[in-house]
Parts: structure tokens; sequence; C-alpha cells
């Protein structure tokens, strides 16, 4: 069979599906003419993007994050201050690319990016997990397994840590004789002053929020997908908290020069994005309540 010429018309759809394989960036080039994206996307539109508990998905990328509390005693140098430490798992099932008996080449960067992020960010006082200073306070250990990897895992990734430590829940522990601490309800130690009064969520603030772009001659595409990712020439991710200030900026490599025009513009996209994500991330919150 013949090719289709570059700036021919594509007649069929075997046609178009084999000058994709062939010749993916000729086939995205012919759409950056019009400025529009193979899924009818424009250039600088982001996927579809929702939020269910801890679980976040933006196009076909697909996270679940999981929040396990323990005890632990702190260090001498932060005495008042608990932990938080982050997993980030890639198994097999989410993407071709990831073999059995493997582990996956990005999921440490990805993991080194979202700890970079949510304790830089500010998002979480550590002092708040502190139980007794010196003696007791809380590790959280957040880890977040990628179901389906279609494109922008960190953005995803970050926003399923985001929503899994907005329902956190702290709950009442007490010192029992031996002087650890204990459930209060399981221990039958209701009669005692507990530790924390009450049931409570984390406070979050400066919530960040990113969005990954790429960079392919002057053109900047919003939310790429997997295969756009792997064609085009530099990824740039931009993380903004929820004040719009800059939290980091990660661009890992690539051919082409990140000019600051088009770093601005990448600055510009992802503000617009933080908002949409915000009013996301509080109608899944209010609409995901559980006891």
């Amino acid at each position: 069979m013949g090719l289709p010429n570059a700036s021919g018309d594509l007649s069929t759809e075997v046609e178009v599906d084999a000058f994709r394989r062939l010749f993916p960036l000729r086939f995205y080039e012919k759409h950056l003419l019009e400025s529009i994206r193979p899924d009818a996307r424009s250039l600088g539109r982001a996927r579809e993007t929702t939020i269910a508990l801890a679980l976040a998905k933006i196009g076909s990328t697909t996270m679940l994050a999981a929040i396990k509390m323990e005890v632990m005693t702190p260090s001498l140098e932060t005495p008042d201050e608990g932990c938080i430490a982050i997993d980030f798992h890639m198994p097999p099932i989410c993407s071709p690319i990831v073999r059995p008996g493997r582990p996956a080449e990005g999921a440490p960067v990805v993991a080194k990016q979202l700890s970079d992020t949510i304790l830089s960010s500010g998002m979480i006082n550590l002092k708040e997990l502190s139980l007794v200073s010196g003696k007791a306070a809380w590790m959280a250990y957040l880890d977040i397994y990628c179901l389906d990897a279609d494109g922008a895992l960190f953005d995803t990734a970050l926003l399923s840590a985001v929503a899994a430590f907005s329902h956190l829940e702290i709950p009442v522990v007490s010192l029992n004789d031996d002087g650890k601490i204990v459930l209060s309800e399981e221990q039958g130690l209701s009669d005692r002053e507990p530790v924390n009064k009450e049931k409570r969520k984390i406070n979050l603030s400066s919530v960040p929020f990113s969005l990954t772009c790429v960079l392919h001659k002057n053109y900047i595409l919003a939310d790429p997908t997997a295969e756009e990712e792997s064609i085009m020439d530099t990824i740039v991710t931009v993380v903004l908290d929820s004040s719009s200030q800059l939290v980091s900026l990660h661009k890992p490599g690539g051919t082409v020069l990140a000019y600051t025009s088009a770093i601005q513009d990448c600055i510009a996209l992802t503000r617009q994005r933080v908002k949409e994500l915000q009013k996301i991330l509080e109608e899944g919150i209010s609409g995901m309540e559980v006891d």
C-alpha cells in the first residue's frame, strides 16, 4: 500500500492509522498547523479531569493514592514534627512499556518530584503530625499506584495525593500504661485524657497543582498524552500553589531550549489550569465526604 503524502489528504481510516504509526511526528505536525490535536483538543486545553476520593483521572491516565499512618519517634532536630514518606508504583498493567519483574524507570523520578513538591510547597505543616513532643509523632506513608499511564503522570499523581490528604483524618489516641500511643476506642481507654481531643483533618495550605506541557518548535501543547510526550522535543512541568505562586519548574533535558517566552506561556497556561483543578478538587471533596 502506498503511503499518503504528508501534504495531501488522508482518505481512509486505514491510511490515517498507517501514516500515524510510520510517521508520528509528521502526523502531529499536520494537526499543529491547524492548531488542533488528533483528539480534537486545542493546543492549550487539558483533558477531562475527575476526582473520586483519592482516585484521580486526567484523560486515560489514572492514579489511586492511599495513606497509612504509623506512630514514630521524632528526630532530635525536629521533636515537634511528624514525617511524610512517598512512594510511586507503576505495575506492568499500567503501560506496555513497563515489563513484569523490572521496576519502571520513571517511577523513582515521579516519586522524587512528588516528595519535593509536597514538602517544599508547605501544603502540610509537619507540626500537625506531632503527638507528644520529642516522644511520638505520626509518620504518613503515601503510596500512589498508577493504574493507567497515558501521559502527564506527575500531574495526575499530584492531584491524587492532594485528594488523599484532603480526606485524611487523624484518629483519637491516648497514652496507655506503658507510655505507648494507642487508639483510645480500641484499647478501652476512653476514660483517659486523649493526646488529641477528637478526629480531625489536616489543614492544607498552599496546595500545589501542576501542568505538564510539551514544546515542539514554536508550539506548546498542554497536558500531553503518552504518544505526544514520546515524539515531541521537550517536556516542561510547572507547579503553582493555590495562590498562583511558583513552587517549581521541571525540565528533564530535551533538544529544545526553553526560551523565557515559552516558559512564561507555560506558566500562564498553568495559572488557568490551577483554577480548573481547584474547582474539580472542591467538587470532588464535597461530593465524596465520608464519615
